[in-house]
């Protein structure tokens, strides 16, 4: 196949050249009735619907289907599908097309909230496999090829192994040995490769899902390829799960009006993707380590070592200071960082280098910045205890209880009513069902002083749990 093609694009604006009289969706009848120029006059003559010649995301047999087939040989997988409902789509989706209710499928447990949604919408029973600590890191990276093993030989019978890979700061792991160990049990593996589509770009990049040998893939297109955001691809390359199972939830779960904007973005980006040469991506490279260079000038954090994903630049933030400050700094110069914890701040590079303009402001926002006031550093207890751990109660359980909102000191002992969720990165730090420790409190505790936000409505006062003791009974 030819990597050059973009049919799904190409018939989009062909259709727009041809200035057709609009008697069909969508209401802005091609741009016309934007009142004066914008952007969106533009963007809307590829805004189109299922017209003839355009075909279907449901049932594609035309365009979309010579596109999807495309972006599979470039990924090498069986299949490939659009998604248009970012990578939470894809998760649920491969979840649900995966498992059955009350089957038991091993999760790595700092993934993203959207795994867990589709474990309780599959009524699945979920065990938890816990990330190591990187002490040098300082955070949670991915769980050990001993605790997947452990987890492995406990639940021979599990259905799945969902895993996440890279992780949001770009951080990998042997996954094809562990693939391997999985499919010797004959357990399927299912990756959430959200922040990976660019790995297929560049031989020096850590080896991908689909090259590793999972079943089944989700990335997201938008994060680091050139895609409208909420663009995805799902892919499939397994003996163990069928596509048609998967396909069935998508019909159900994306809209039946798909925006051909996001569709065609998908399509162009894998263009872009697979015309990416080894000479570009050196050159990207070069162009990497020397902001890196500039970026270590700073007496106010260290450039962290990447040993995965060399286009995530990680600054670990010295002690005493509040990266949120400083995050606030950069901000203040026009340079906006991808996440801020409590002791890093991640930089996203593009595929594309930074212009000598760009490289100057940074240089001159980091010579303009001033150390800010230290305060005494704040060490909270690791959370997790166990390696392998199940939830202190079924999904099916909770439905039947009624949660109540409880204070932060009196929700040590009860069980999680709902999940708490820093965002970003959108990783649950306390999950549904699991039993709310002191750890868990402190590590709130301590986000929330150190101005992360939260996607909980209640944060500030407490959250939703449901009443209970340390040994999970429900009352």
């Amino acid at each position: 196949m030819n990597q050059l093609d973009t049919p799904l694009y190409d018939r989009l604006v062909q259709f727009a050249k041809q200035e057709p009289i609009s008697f069909h969706v969508p209401g802005h009848k091609h741009g016309m009735l934007f009142e004066e120029e914008t952007f969106f006059q533009t963007a809307a003559l590829l805004d189109q619907t299922e017209l003839t010649g355009l075909d279907d995301l449901h049932a594609p047999e035309g365009v979309i289907a010579e596109a999807q087939e495309l972006a599979a040989s470039f990924f090498g997988a069986k299949h490939t599908r659009f998604l248009v409902a970012g990578s939470t789509v894809g998760n649920i989706a491969m979840i649900l097309g995966s498992i059955k209710r009350n089957q038991i499928v091993l999760v790595q447990r700092n993934c993203h909230k959207s795994i867990l949604n589709g474990l309780e919408l599959a009524g699945a029973k979920p065990v938890f496999l816990a990330p190591a600590y990187n002490e040098v890191k300082g955070r949670y990276t991915h769980p050990t090829q001993k605790t997947i093993q452990k987890a492995i030989q406990r639940y021979p019978e599990a259905k799945a192994l969902i895993l996440t890979y890279p992780d949001y700061f770009g951080t990998v792991f042997d996954l094809k040995e562990t693939v391997e160990m999985a499919h010797a049990s004959r357990i399927p593996v299912l990756v959430d490769e959200a922040h990976g589509v660019h790995l297929k770009a560049a031989k020096t990049l850590p080896l991908s899902a689909l090259e590793a040998g999972a079943d089944v893939v989700v990335q997201s297109a938008h994060k680091m390829a050139p895609a409208l955001t909420m663009s995805s691809y799902l892919h499939l390359n397994s003996e163990y799960i069928s596509i048609s199972s998967i396909d069935r939830y998508l019909r159900m779960l994306q809209s039946s009006s798909p925006s051909y904007l996001l569709l065609a973005s998908l399509d162009t980006a894998r263009k872009y993707l697979a015309t990416r040469t080894e000479r570009d991506m050196e050159k990207l490279r070069t162009a990497v380590d020397a902001l890196r260079k500039l970026l270590s000038a700073s007496d106010l954090w260290d450039v962290e070592k990447q040993d995965g994903d060399w286009l995530k630049i990680v600054l670990r933030v010295h002690a005493g200071y509040q990266p949120r400050q400083l995050a606030n700094m950069l901000e203040s110069s026009g340079i906006y960082p991808e996440l801020v914890t409590d002791r890093h701040i991640l930089l996203v590079h593009g595929l594309e280098a930074l212009s000598e303009d760009d490289l100057n402001l940074v240089r001159t926002a980091i010579s303009d910045m001033e150390a800010p006031a230290c305060i005494p550093p704040v060490q909270a207890a690791h959370l997790f205890s166990e390696p392998v751990q199940e939830l202190a109660v079924s999904y099916a359980e909770m439905e039947e209880q009624q949660p109540v909102l409880t204070k932060w000191d009196e929700a040590i002992g009860c069980i999680a009513a709902e999940s708490i969720i820093p965002y970003p990165p959108g990783i649950p730090v306390l999950a549904k069902g699991e039993i709310v420790t002191k750890q868990h409190v402190e590590m709130i505790q301590l986000w929330k002083n150190s101005s992360i936000s939260f996607q909980n409505e209640h944060i500030e006062q407490g959250m939703l749990t449901y009443r209970g003791t340390n040994e999970g009974e429900l009352f």
